[in-house]
């Protein structure tokens, strides 16, 4: 995951965004349920795409974009395991 999506999920675990950086194994957990409600917030902007990508749409053949709660997956499975492991995590 990199620039500035990444740091934003970064943020909206409650982290401040620094790169590089860590979180330890206590805070994990914490850090997952702040990001999994914060994701909740923008399903309206989700909803919002979703009918612009709806049959009838001049842009037709173009993909839909990929939503922040798509992105976040693999962050939220890593963050997942991490607590379940009991582990810190970096990166950079």
């Amino acid at each position: 995951m990199l620039g500035d999506v990444a740091v934003k999920l970064l943020q909206m675990m409650g982290h401040s965004g620094t790169v590089p950086s860590a979180i330890i194994a206590q805070d994990i957990p914490a850090a997952l349920a702040r990001l999994k409600s914060a994701l909740d917030i923008p399903a309206e902007t989700d909803r919002q795409s979703a009918r612009s990508n709806s049959p009838g749409n001049e842009d037709e053949g173009k993909e839909a974009p990929i939503s922040l709660q798509q992105r976040a997956h693999p962050l939220i499975e890593l963050l997942t395991r991490a607590a379940e492991q009991d582990c810190d995590l970096t990166w950079k």
